[in-house]
Formats: C-alpha cells, sequence, structure tokens
C-alpha cells in the first residue's frame, strides 16, 4: 500500500502551483503552470488583463482551470500516485472573486471524467473576467458602503478593515451596479480559494473565516456575514455567498471526477482552502507577537494577535489556525512585479547581477532614498517613483546600484514605519 501523502494548492496571480508531502512533511513532488508562459493562448501579462483605464484589473477564470488541468496531466504523466493522497487543501490570491451562473453547480457535480475540467465549464461563469486585489477602480463603491455603515472606522471596527478597491464586496457592487442581468444570473460568488475548493469538491464550497475577512462583508467578531454590508453592496447578496466557515474545516471527499479521471481515491479528503495571506501564517507556524514578510506580487506583513484594534490603515482578519483570535496585515502592491522591473532596467535582467549591485553598496545608501510606485500603492496611496539625495533634493535618477539599494531599503522601510504606526512592536 502506498505511503499517505497530502496536496497543497496555490492559485496565485502568476501561476499555479503544487506540492505534494509525505506524513513527515518531507516535499516528494511540486510542479507549477505560469500562465503567461505555459498559457499564452490567454495573452495575459503577469496572469492578469490591466484594462484601459489602468484601474480595472481582472484575470480569466478558465485559464485557471485549464491550468489545474494541465498541471494534473503533468503529474499523471510523471507517474504521480493520486491513489496516496489521503487530503488536500490550498490557498488563493486574496480578494478576488467568481461568479457561477445559473444551473452551474450541476454542471460542476456532473463533469465528464473523459473530457478537461476546463471545457466542462466553459460556459459556467457569467463574469468571463473575474475581479482581482490589483483592481482599484470601485471608489464610488467604497465611499458608498462607508457612508452606508456610519463612517470608515466603524466599518473596519465591524469588518476588519475600512472599505478598499479591491475587496469583494465593493467589486460586487459594481457589477450589481453596472451589469444587474449579469448579478441576477449568478446563482453563487466564490472567492479564488473556494473556487478553487470547489473545483475539487464538485459542489459550492463555504468561504472560509479568514479570506471571508478580506470582503468588507464578515463580522470579524461574531465570524457571520454583516446585514447592513451586505444590504449596501447588492441584494439577495447572503445567498449567493453561503454560510462560512473555519478554515481548518473537512468540506468533504473529492469530487468523484478526479476518482475517474486521475485515480484519486474516493476517501481523499477537500480541506477548505483560504487566501494566500492567512495561509503563509498557518505555514510560517507563527504565534502571538511573531511577525513575518511575505515578499510576492503583492508584499504582506503580517502578524498574530490577541486582542486586536482595527485602525483605517491595515487589516485584521480572522486566524486561520486558531478561530478565537487574529491576525493583522498590512498589504504593498508594489511587490516583485516591481522589484523585477528594476532588475531587468539596472541588472540585465539578472537576479545575480542585481544581488552583486546590493552588495557593493552601503547600508543607508549614502542617504539616497527611494520610493518606488507602478501602481497606486496601498499604504500609503501614492504613485511614481521619488528619489531623494542625501540634502533630501528630489532628482530624476540614480546610479543604477545605487538605484538597487534605494527600492529594497525603501520598500522594507516603509514596512516598518507603516507597521508601528499601527502600533506594532518591532524588535531592534
Amino acid at each position: 500500500m502506498a505511503a499517505p501523502c497530502y496536496l497543497g494548492w496555490d492559485f496565485s496571480t502568476q501561476q499555479l502551483k503544487v506540492v505534494a508531502i509525505d506524513e513527515q512533511l518531507r516535499v516528494i513532488y511540486e510542479d507549477n503552470v505560469h500562465f503567461d508562459k505555459d498559457l499564452p493562448e490567454f495573452k495575459t501579462q503577469g496572469g492578469v488583463y490591466i484594462h484601459s483605464d489602468r484601474l480595472t484589473v481582472t484575470s480569466p477564470v478558465l485559464m485557471w482551470v485549464k491550468a489545474l488541468d494541465m498541471i494534473l496531466q503533468k503529474m499523471k504523466s510523471s507517474g504521480f500516485n493520486f491513489s496516496q493522497v489521503r487530503a488536500l487543501s490550498g490557498a488563493g490570491q486574496q480578494h478576488g472573486s467568481v461568479y457561477w451562473k445559473k444551473g452551474s453547480i450541476q454542471i460542476l457535480k456532473n463533469a465528464s471524467s473523459k473530457l478537461p475540467l476546463h471545457q466542462s465549464l466553459k460556459a459556467c461563469f457569467s463574469v468571463s473576467n473575474s475581479p482581482i486585489w490589483m483592481d482599484s477602480s470601485t471608489a464610488s463603491q467604497c465611499s458608498a458602503l462607508e457612508k452606508a455603515v456610519g463612517g470608515a472606522q466603524r466599518l473596519a471596527s465591524i469588518t476588519g478593515s475600512r472599505a478598499y478597491e479591491r475587496f469583494t464586496g465593493n467589486q460586487i457592487a459594481k457589477i450589481y451596479s453596472q451589469n444587474p442581468e449579469v448579478y441576477q444570473q449568478t446563482e453563487r460568488i466564490s472567492l479564488v480559494s473556494s473556487f478553487a475548493a470547489s473545483l475539487f469538491l464538485g459542489a459550492y464550497a463555504p468561504i472560509d473565516y479568514s479570506d471571508g475577512s478580506g470582503m468588507n462583508l464578515l463580522q470579524i467578531w461574531e465570524k457571520v456575514w454583516s446585514a447592513s454590508c451586505l444590504d449596501a453592496c447588492a441584494p439577495g447578496l447572503e445567498a449567493k455567498l453561503g454560510c462560512p466557515v473555519p478554515s481548518h474545516s473537512v468540506l468533504g471527499p473529492i469530487s468523484p471526477y478526479y476518482s475517474q479521471r486521475y485515480g484519486f481515491s474516493p476517501d481523499c479528503k477537500v480541506v477548505a482552502f483560504t487566501g494566500d495571506n492567512p495561509a503563509s501564517l498557518a505555514g510560517m507556524r507563527l504565534q502571538e507577537g511573531d511577525i513575518a514578510i511575505s515578499l510576492g506580487t503583492s508584499d504582506t506583513l503580517f502578524l498574530w494577535i490577541q486582542e486586536p484594534t482595527p485602525a483605517l490603515e491595515g487589516h485584521i482578519f480572522c486566524n486561520p489556525v486558531d478561530s478565537q483570535t487574529y491576525m493583522a496585515l498590512l498589504c504593498f502592491k508594489n511587490g516583485s512585479l516591481m522589484r523585477e522591473r528594476i532588475r531587468d532596467d539596472c541588472a540585465s535582467g539578472s537576479w545575480d547581477e542585481f544581488s552583486k549591485a546590493l552588495s557593493s553598496t552601503v547600508a543607508g545608501n549614502n542617504g539616497n532614498l527611494g520610493f518606488y510606485f507602478d501602481v497606486m500603492e496601498i499604504t500609503p496611496e501614492a504613485v511614481g517613483i521619488h528619489r531623494f539625495n542625501r540634502d533630501n533634493q528630489k532628482v530624476s535618477d540614480f546610479p543604477k546600484e545605487v538605484e538597487i539599494r534605494a527600492l529594497i531599503e525603501g520598500q522594507l522601510m516603509a514596512k516598518r514605519i507603516h507597521a508601528e504606526k499601527l502600533g506594532y512592536k518591532v524588535s531592534k
């Protein structure tokens, strides 16, 4: 009998990743599908479409499904033994939303194992391009939501965050206001995480508490949807969201589709998926007082707390490991894509050259500072490249090695400054 193993999935912005671990937590398999490179037919850049207004950012839902088909086929071709998988779970980029068309539940449940899943689901989505976390086109919906509940601080006190343009409730409100017929055609709204879990479950998976905290819709204290927030976004929304569940919930057995097509055991369990940031807190095994920084397409700073104080800056989410505690998070939109751009401009696209340039300069960069925002930043709200020399004079450019250190020091300095402004204690 094959040794048991467990699969972890990550539906991120630029790629789909999978890892298999054994019972000693040793990695026995890993692979990925890079959306731009491996699925060029979708014509994404960095896994997304940036629309002409430069504010609207979406990703094609079927690209995510086709990536799953592709990676499972790669695993099968490599001889991976799916029958040994006892359970699977995963993470998805936070805030993105998927809109299932009426009747899709039956198609999902009865998908033919003779076909790749994306072929069965191609007509299942009332919105073909999902709004994702990079979208910043919902300013009017944010204002309306805050006004409806009594202001930004009141909304933060209810949901853990003031209204943010990328948060799912405001994206739903935009779709309802601009395309009410599309909203009416939608029977279920998933987050990227619960959408991914649904693909494996063969049924609509519930939204978990932690990822649900990033919607401006969940009462983080009571862990139920806020009626006032739902009503401010769209009518009949609660029925389209389903009931939220703890992040470690076992949702049920894997869909027969995967047993028939790939040889999964019918007893393989699907555990609730969560957002990428809560998953990072769980994976880092943080405890109260710990702090971590995740460097990705967006950079995030997060920590475990017992008694949160929601503020106008940053976010409070339900803790994925312990539903009675919380996690605090700061998000910075200009992360790895910004670093990659400076790498390409200043280090010939080479991380080795980038590292050498960084090592050739001194800590503090001789007083040269830089703040780098290719797209509108979240914390703080700012855009553009801003360089200052040691005399605090704004300058138009830096030597390449100075530019590289200014980027890295500026990004890390911003994280510390904003964390301390929120009352976090950063050890010296």
